[in-house]
C-alpha cells in the first residue's frame, strides 16, 4: 500500500498568490503531476490540513479543480486556514467526512492494510489546535476498537515543539493527552502532520511523529526564538508512505525537474567511473 501526503496547500482564489508571493495552485498543479509520474502509484492520496488560504467556498471550488486528475481516493483534515462547514460540503460526495461536528474519521477500507485515522484539531478564529477531552476520547474509543490493525494518524498540528518559535506558538494544545493515548496503542506505526511546511521528525509518547513539507512555501529554519516568521521558495515536496507488510516506511518525494535518472552500470554490469 502506498499513501501520497500533501500538506499545507493554501489554494486562494484564481489568479491569486498566497503572500503576494506564493503561486500555490502552480505549486499544486506540479506536485499532482508528480504523483502521477511515481513508477509505482499511490493507493490513497492523503492531505493533511491548510487545503485552502481563507476556507471560502471558491477556493474550495479553485482545488477540486487542481485536484481532478488524480484518479486515487483522496482523504482530508482541516487545518487552521480551512473552514469546517465549506470543507465538509465540498468534500460531501466523497463520504470521508461526518455530516456534522468535527472532521474526523477512521478510514476502514478492508483492501487496504492499514487503517488511517484524521483528527480535527483546529479551532475557528484561531492559528493554534487544540485537541480537548471530547476530541482525545474520540481518538481512544478509535484505536481501541481495532488494537491489532496497523495504524496511520494525521493531525494537522504538530502534537510537539519544532524550535521555530513563531510557528510553536500557534502549536497544539493537547498535546499531552494525545502522547499519552498514543504510548497505549502499539498498533499506531505513525502520526503524520503539517502546519509548519518543511520535513521535521519527532517521537511522540514512542510513536515516529512527521511534518510534512508543503508543496510550495516553506517555512523559513530558525531556531533563534526572537526570529520573525518567514518563508522561503526551497524546494518542494510531498511524502510517500509505503506499507511493506510489517511496517511503515517514508520516502520524501521532492517537487520539481531534475536531471537524470542515470545508470550507476554500463551494459556490462561494471560500476561506471
Amino acid at each position: 500500500m502506498l499513501v501520497a501526503q500533501i500538506s499545507d496547500l493554501h489554494i486562494k482564489p484564481r489568479g491569486r498568490l498566497a503572500y503576494g508571493h506564493a503561486d500555490t495552485a502552480a505549486a499544486l498543479k506540479r506536485c499532482v503531476a508528480e504523483i502521477g509520474r511515481l513508477p509505482q502509484k499511490p493507493d490513497l492520496v492523503l492531505m493533511s490540513g491548510d487545503l485552502t488560504d481563507e476556507g471560502t467556498v471558491e477556493e474550495y471550488a479553485h482545488l477540486l479543480d487542481l485536484l481532478a486528475p488524480l484518479k486515487q481516493t483522496i482523504l482530508a483534515i482541516p487545518g487552521n486556514h480551512d473552514e469546517r462547514e465549506a470543507m465538509r460540503a465540498a468534500f460531501a460526495r466523497r463520504g470521508f467526512l461526518p455530516e456534522n461536528g468535527y472532521l474526523h474519521f477512521a478510514y476502514d477500507d478492508p483492501a487496504f492494510p492499514i487503517r488511517i485515522i484524521g483528527l480535527d484539531t483546529i479551532v475557528p478564529g484561531r492559528s493554534g489546535g487544540l485537541l480537548c477531552q471530547e476530541r482525545l476520547s474520540w481518538l481512544e474509543a478509535r484505536l481501541a476498537e481495532q488494537p491489532e490493525r496497523p495504524t496511520l494518524i494525521a493531525m494537522h498540528h504538530p502534537p510537539f515543539s519544532t524550535g521555530i518559535a513563531h510557528m510553536d506558538a500557534i502549536g497544539l494544545e493537547g498535546k499531552e493527552g494525545f502522547a499519552e493515548i498514543v504510548r497505549q496503542h502499539p498498533s499506531v506505526e505513525l502520526v503524520t502532520c503539517g502546519h509548519v511546511h518543511r520535513l521535521v521528525r519527532a517521537s511522540v509518547g514512542g510513536r515516529p511523529t512527521l511534518i510534512c513539507p508543503g508543496p510550495a512555501h516553506i517555512v523559513h529554519l530558525d531556531l533563534d526564538e526572537a526570529a520573525p516568521a518567514t518563508f522561503r521558495m526551497e524546494p518542494p515536496g510531498f511524502l510517500l508512505h509505503w506499507w511493506n507488510a510489517h511496517t511503515l516506511i517514508t520516502h520524501l518525494v521532492p517537487v520539481g525537474d531534475f536531471d537524470g535518472p542515470y545508470p550507476f552500470f554500463d551494459e556490462t554490469g561494471q560500476l561506471l567511473a
